[in-house]
């Protein structure tokens, strides 16, 4: 059974950062594709950022040049470092793993087949 959790999130001002953690188990994580996606209410997921097995990256656009991902093999988590937040960042963000032929390092929401629950993230 696959299981991914997310931890970190809360309540930042404008400009403020956050870390939030993708913590894998039961999941081949040297060998999946693993990304971020956000929801904001009332809007469409979107994804953030992914990194495929080969350490290859992709940001969103709203994630360039303010987000970081940071892989810890050891841990088997994937940490989105964010920074200069915004009130529009807030939404409620997950994780997802799935098959690298799958899902490449895109942001393809449909090529992921493993989801955690979601960590909710407020900006204001």
């Amino acid at each position: 059974h696959v299981q991914l959790v997310e931890s970190g999130g809360g309540s930042v001002q404008p400009g403020g950062s956050l870390t939030l953690s993708c913590a894998t188990s039961n999941y081949k994580y040297n060998t999946a594709s693993i990304a971020w996606f956000r929801q904001a209410p009332g809007k469409e997921r979107e994804g953030v950022a992914a990194i495929d097995d080969y350490d290859g990256r992709l940001y969103g656009a709203s994630a360039k040049g303010r987000f970081t991902l940071v892989k810890d093999d050891a841990k088997k988590t994937l940490e989105l470092q964010m920074d200069n937040l915004k009130p529009e960042d807030t939404a409620v963000y997950y994780c997802a793993a799935g098959t690298p032929k799958a899902c490449g390092n895109s942001t393809q929401e449909e090529n992921y087949n493993a989801w955690g629950q979601g960590t909710q993230v407020t900006v204001s």
